[in-house]
């Protein structure tokens, strides 16, 4: 005697019982994107889809340093953007969700965040555009926070 499974048929309705995950940050895509490339030892990156604040994110890590020039890339879609690597970020990434920091909570918000008083980054939204701490400490603003490199 023999035992056979019985068969099942999958319906159309059933076989996408569990759709494709959907994206919930791109900048914490992008982020995460450019530290697996760092850390393989790429010399660049290609992320997917971009942003406003992705490219002002971006901008703020150029003027630094720790990038090297990135280009943007119409696809008539959502954009994409190569990044030049120069091995330098350590780690990067988005603090969510976005917290209100004020300016006299931006140096206990950099102790938690950051290794080291004298190097990194908190990268801040204000109303006087995005910039990193310092920039904002200068400007006597503060703002809700995006993310931190280093």
């Amino acid at each position: 005697m023999t035992w056979r499974l019985p068969f099942f048929r999958v319906y159309r309705s059933q076989r996408n019982k569990y759709p494709n995950m959907v994206r919930i940050s791109v900048l914490n895509d992008c982020l995460n994107g450019i530290l697996n490339a760092e850390k393989k030892g790429k010399r660049q990156v290609m992320v997917r889809p971009s942003s406003k604040v992705i490219i002002k994110f971006l901008e703020v890590m150029m003027k630094h340093g720790y990038i090297g020039e990135f280009e943007i890339i119409d696809d008539h879609r959502s954009g994409k953007i190569v990044i030049e690597l120069n091995g330098r970020i350590n780690k990067c990434g988005v603090i969510s969700p976005r917290f209100d920091i004020k300016l006299d909570e931006l140096e206990r918000w950099t102790s938690y965040v950051l290794p080291s008083r004298q190097f990194g980054y908190l990268v801040l939204t204000t109303s006087l555009g995005i910039m990193d701490h310092e920039e904002a400490r200068k400007h006597h603003t503060g703002g809700k926070i995006l993310g931190f490199f280093y």
